[in-house]
């Protein structure tokens, strides 16, 4: 191969000549020439569609190992739990409880991985006849994680021993508390964390220092669910029988891993593919109602927990009862069930308008910092007095998505004293330069990662912090805006859409972080009609080859550059890119379109051209 052959087939080309969408991107082809014949071999020795071959080589699954990624295994891919640092010592310690009747209590977070890894002990103990308090804490009044207050409030209510989920590592000042009162303290968790931890019986994270167990990719329900493996284990030791079956709770391990985001890869995904299976037996209750309520049909999805089942479940811990996710999903009545998974449907709606309203206010603040050429500034600060510190981490993300820049959005309360919630684009580590502006002396305090910090700030702090972290992120913000393109799987036409590729698709999730959905291109196609629903929701139809329709939607796309287009495209032909997914209605399952971006097919550089890459 000569170098300019060499060349080429290392290049990711461009897909059907758009350089410049919609939405102001070029579509690229996921993988390179090389890439390309690997996955044409792939398809050939497993007998899958050539645009299944793409997307598997396209997420790092090599020719060998396609088998066992398509049929991932619990029992293959899930490590020793005592390979996970402190790991026997907690067994060990609650099995000790367990047979010496040692009233238990749990702790745990406010968000669904916090919940979902509470539910599950909570149903684990339940199903052994225990049963523990259980305590969430409130995100205004209590903050994340544990606190002295709710520390004494359960020893006054009975707890000799606490365990913590998803929170804890760090919780110093609260377990100086416990040790005072005698509440003895077993952690689980997954956070980062430094080199020194609190004085616990056990502290369980894979993301300790001295932890090897190359576990920490999970979240912390996938931590709390290995750690009920080594529980399993250490009573079955002792002559217990009768043990729960931890394979029925999966359902709650699948939630909690996608609505916390980690990467869909090894154990996370193993744990998402057979908890979808559990789910969709609709065993618990409380899920059962909440997917019934959220209009969920059909078998459920990544997406269905990600978008439809963990915002309601958050919209608790956000703007009401934060004990309400956990209570849900420990529900065993129906009655129950129905009656809270109607109350967090009326506290999302709620939260929606209460989000509707910060983020008209958010878009007018960023777009005065907008410069002459319509520019954005390296990071968006906003803020406001009357803002709910609840909800800022949603209108963070929306302007993120908007302006394609490091977002942050700020709650001030009487004091003058704001939350803040910020989150951050590709290459971009806004966690870094949070502590940074922390240690600085800038911020009250502050943390988080790559992608996601929050902050606590004085007004007449602001206007610094916003300099300093603009000085912080500009190089890097600068580098990550130039590369702005939408990654395409493969080229379809509408036709192409089929059940069969859909649920072989199925089989090659699921997807979420480092496992993205497949994107789609369908060339020049023609749009028959297209109007707005719900709240600001694009509707389209677009015709088939072979005279049928495809149903599509764009999502709160009406005021977008996106939505524009496709409105005026009524009648006309229009490149679309988008994520195809099977929507059942009245039993019957068709495939629908969730339309990410479009281009015009006439100023494409393929204009002539209706498939195919460049």
């Amino acid at each position: 191969m000569t170098a300019t052959s060499l060349s080429d087939a290392n290049e990711r080309r461009t897909v059907l000549g758009v350089t410049r969408s919609s939405a102001g991107r070029i579509w690229r082809e996921r993988i390179d020439g090389t890439q390309n014949a690997q996955a044409l071999a792939l398809s050939q020795r497993t007998g899958l569609p050539d645009v299944v071959g793409k997307v598997l080589i396209g997420r790092d699954v090599g020719l060998e190992e396609a088998d066992r990624f398509l049929d991932p295994s619990l029992k293959d891919l899930m490590p020793d739990p005592s390979s996970l640092q402190d790991m026997d010592k907690a067994a060990t310690r609650i099995a000790d409880a367990l047979h010496a009747g040692t009233p238990l209590a749990v702790f745990g977070d406010y968000d669904v991985d916090g919940a979902t890894s509470t539910a599950l002990l909570l149903r684990y103990f339940r199903a052994l006849n225990v049963e523990p308090q259980f305590y969430i804490p409130d995100r205004i009044i209590d903050g994340y994680g544990p606190n002295p207050t709710a520390i004494s409030q359960l020893h006054d209510g009975g707890a000799r021993l606490l365990i913590t989920v998803d929170c804890g590592s760090t919780s110093f000042e609260a377990f100086d508390e416990a040790r005072r009162v005698g509440l003895e303290v077993v952690v689980i968790d997954h956070h980062q964390v430094g080199e020194t931890f609190p004085d616990v019986t056990a502290l369980v994270n894979p993301n300790r220092q001295d932890d090897l167990s190359g576990q920490g990719h999970l979240a912390a329900v996938g931590v709390t669910f290995l750690f009920l493996v080594a529980l399993n284990r250490e009573l079955r030791k002792r002559g217990v029988t009768n043990l729960p079956d931890l394979m029925a709770l999966l359902d709650l391990v699948a939630l909690g891993t996608v609505c916390d985001v980690v990467p869909l890869k090894g154990l996370n995904r193993a744990y998402v593919v057979k908890g979808l299976q559990v789910m969709h037996q609709r065993r618990n209750v409380g899920l059962a109602a909440l997917a019934d309520i959220s209009r969920v049909n059909g078998k459920p999805t990544p997406y269905h927990l990600g978008f439809m089942l963990g915002p309601r479940i958050n919209a608790g811990g956000r703007i009401g009862d934060s004990a309400l996710g956990a209570k849900l999903l420990v529900s065993g009545s129906r009655e129950e069930a129905e009656h809270i998974a109607a109350t967090l449907e009326r506290l999302n709606q709620e939260r929606q308008a209460i989000e509707a309203i910060m983020l008209e206010e958010g878009e007018g603040q960023a777009f005065q910092k907008l410069d002459a050429n319509g520019e954005p500034p390296a990071i968006l600060l906003t803020g406001a007095d009357n803002w709910h510190p609840g909800v800022v981490g949603l209108i963070a993300s929306r302007l993120k998505e908007r302006y394609r820049r490091p977002s942050f959005a700020i709650a001030f309360n009487e004091e003058g004293v704001g939350t803040g919630s910020g989150r951050s684009i590709t290459g971009v580590d806004l966690g870094a330069a949070v502590r940074a502006a922390v240690e600085a002396g800038l911020l009250e305090k502050g943390g988080g990662h790559a992608m996601a910090a929050g902050l606590t700030v004085k007004r007449e702090k602001l206007a610094e912090v916003e300099a300093f972290l603009s000085a912080q992120l500009s190089e890097a913000v600068g580098i990550a805006a130039q590369d702005h393109e939408l990654t395409i799987d493969g080229v379809l036409a509408p036709s192409g859409a089929t059940l069969d590729l859909l649920e072989t698709l199925e089989r090659a999730g699921p997807y979420g972080a480092s496992h993205p959905e497949p994107i789609f291109a369908f060339p020049s196609v023609r749009i028959k009609y297209a109007d707005v629903i719900g709240k600001g929701h694009v509707r389209v139809t677009i015709a088939t080859n072979d005279g049928g329709n495809l149903k599509a939607i764009a999502f709160k796309a009406e005021d977008q550059p996106l939505g524009r287009a496709l409105l005026e495209a009524r009648g006309k032909n229009l490149h679309l890119a988008g994520v195809l997914s099977i929507d059942t209605w009245q039993g019957q399952a068709k495939a629908q379109l969730r339309i990410l971006d479009a281009a015009d097919p006439t100023t494409s550089t393929l204009a002539r051209m209706t498939g195919g890459l460049k």
